[in-house]
């Protein structure tokens, strides 16, 4: 089974006088990499956090952010306007740099930055709230990957159809073959007439037409190809993690196709090698979502 990079998730947490949430997104990448946002609070379990997601998710560019919000009505918790003032100068700095507008609701922006509140009474989070974290977290993270399963699944589907397309292309071969080999034949033939005065050995020419014949025989290459199709297929139904996998057989047969292109010396069947490389472009593209 497949599952994407790609997904969302997010948990609620509620103790009392506090409300944890835990928000967790990701998308395509090579290896694990993760930006996490994490109150002060709650640093002494941030690598507990990122662990954890790290051995969940695999794979992916991810996104963690924490926030915990006090609602019990605390007046020592207030907004920490020296992080507002230098998070509002830095988004401006970026803007003029990039040549984009500034955000239309300053507010909603500003308030997502980690660290905006503030209390005069600083302290370390409780087991009550590092135990509401983990619990948040875990929700999160299950909902993320109950996500990308289904975005796997629409992949599944993608992968299938394409396959399938490259393999119709392929059964289409053989039925240029002999007409590519005439062709050939007639080609020199007609290549030798033009040569006057000069007797050739027909039995010899019928040897080297075998030999010129033969290097352009392209049976190995169906057969592999249609090998590596039968793979890719295989590994679809496999466990989860076949990313890297499937971006291996797909490159194989890459490399099988532009053979057969090489090899091919009749139009009708160049088209048709054209037509397997935009469908293998395709796969490719789509190969770096999976995990």
């Amino acid at each position: 089974m497949l599952y994407s990079m790609t997904g969302f998730g997010k948990a609620v947490a509620e103790l009392p006088g506090k409300k944890i949430t835990v928000e967790i997104k990701s998308l395509n990448s090579k290896q694990i990499d993760i930006a996490a946002r994490v109150p002060s609070s709650l640093r002494s379990v941030e690598l507990e956090m990122r662990n954890y997601v790290a051995a969940s998710l695999e794979r992916g560019k991810v996104d963690l952010t924490v926030y915990v919000e006090n609602v019990a009505g605390d007046a020592s918790v207030r907004l920490n306007r020296p992080a507002l003032a230098a998070y509002k100068e830095d988004v401006e700095s970026v803007a003029r740099e990039l040549g984009i507008d500034n955000p239309q609701d300053w507010y909603s922006v500003l308030m997502r930055f980690p660290d905006i509140m503030k209390s005069d009474n600083v302290t370390e989070a409780d087991d009550a709230e590092i135990d509401g974290v983990r619990e948040a977290l875990s929700k999160a993270v299950e909902s993320l990957m109950s996500y990308r399963r289904a975005e796997g699944e629409k992949l599944e589907s993608f992968f299938s159809a394409r396959i399938e397309r490259i393999r119709a292309l392929l059964e289409m071969v053989p039925q240029y073959e002999e007409e590519r080999v005439a062709k050939i034949r007639v080609r020199m033939e007609e290549g030798l007439a033009k040569i006057h005065g000069v007797d050739y050995d027909r039995s010899r020419l019928e040897q080297e037409l075998f030999f010129y014949i033969e290097k352009l025989d392209v049976n190995e290459e169906k057969q592999r190809l249609s090998q590596h199709l039968n793979y890719f297929i295989e590994t679809l139904n496999g466990p989860k993690g076949q990313g890297k996998k499937l971006g291996f057989i797909s490159q194989e047969m890459g490399r099988e196709i532009n053979t057969l292109g090489s090899k091919s010396n009749h139009a009708d069947m160049q088209k048709l090698v054209v037509q397997m490389k935009d469908v293998l472009e395709q796969i490719k593209e789509q190969v770096l979502n999976v995990m």
